[in-house]
């Protein structure tokens, strides 16, 4: 299934990426920084929703509170508990 989330103060405004399970795949990030991005996806490619939100959750940037990687483990869990 192909799931996409809309980010919340980063500057990557969106998140797509397909789940099958709990597996994670084809995440693309719009906006944002992206080679950054890019490396974060492929690192991730093939990952289970538990692996990438107990690497990922609660990485912050900056000042902020969030990041592009803690708003995809919020993603990944938000598309896996809709599934």
């Amino acid at each position: 299934m192909n799931y996409t989330y809309n980010t919340e103060n980063v500057c990557a405004s969106q998140i797509n990426f397909d789940i099958n399970g709990d597996v994670i795949t084809n995440i693309n990030f719009y906006g944002g920084c992206n080679g950054n991005l890019k490396a974060i996806s492929k690192l991730l490619e093939g990952k289970t929703v538990d692996y990438i939100e107990s690497t990922l959750k609660g990485n912050t940037c900056g000042r902020r509170s969030t990041s592009c990687a803690d708003q995809l483990a919020k993603a990944v869990r938000k598309a896996y508990m809709e599934q």
